[in-house]
């Protein structure tokens, strides 16, 4: 098979993601960065990729968005939200992440497969995300993609969309995100 059928097959499968995810729990998700002082994100591996994105484009908006781990990291406080990607919603390193945040009197969101994991019990939103876990043992969803990549590229466009919402209810447009941009490149 040739690139270009496999790059295909890709987007077959992504399409077929966007109808499963719940537009209620994307919404609680959006309304509870809007309701924060500030947004952290994390995520392992590839998931941690996309919140890296993800936490550059809240920054874009005006959000006071950080990565956990990051130099410049600020302090968590109970008015602040930590959003955790994770496929199977059972990362050892995230977990004791998640506890903290709740400790502190934060909330938590987690965008996961599997929302009765240990993360997805310790959350305050979750979304349920469409994929396979990077073993697919348990897999109910059907990929041909290796490992978690359906969901990791999922996430990435969740996550897109979840600026998009957050755009539509703060009014901005891109000429405005773009002043934000770096300009030191």
């Amino acid at each position: 098979m040739q690139t270009s059928e496999h790059l295909k097959t890709v987007m077959n499968e992504l399409l077929q993601t966007t109808a499963l995810i719940a537009d209620d729990e994307a919404e609680q998700l959006v309304n509870g960065i809007i309701s924060s002082k500030k947004v952290f994100v994390t995520g392992a591996g590839r998931s941690g990729l996309m919140g890296k994105s993800f936490a550059m484009r809240m920054m874009h908006m005006g959000i006071d968005a950080y990565v956990i781990g990051e130099t410049v990291t600020s302090t968590f406080t109970q008015d602040d939200l930590l959003i955790i990607g994770s496929g199977s919603g059972e990362t050892k390193s995230l977990i004791p992440i998640a506890q903290k945040a709740k400790e502190l009197g934060g909330k938590v969101g987690v965008v996961t497969i599997s929302p009765d994991s240990t993360l997805g019990k310790l959350a305050d939103f979750i979304v349920k995300l469409p994929g396979a876990p990077k073993d697919q043992e348990q897999n109910s969803y059907q990929t041909v993609q290796p490992m978690a990549s359906l969901f990791e590229q999922t996430l990435l466009l969740f996550y897109d969309a979840l600026i998009l919402r957050f755009m539509e209810k703060k009014e901005l447009d891109t000429h405005t995100m773009y002043g934000k941009h770096a300009n030191l490149e």
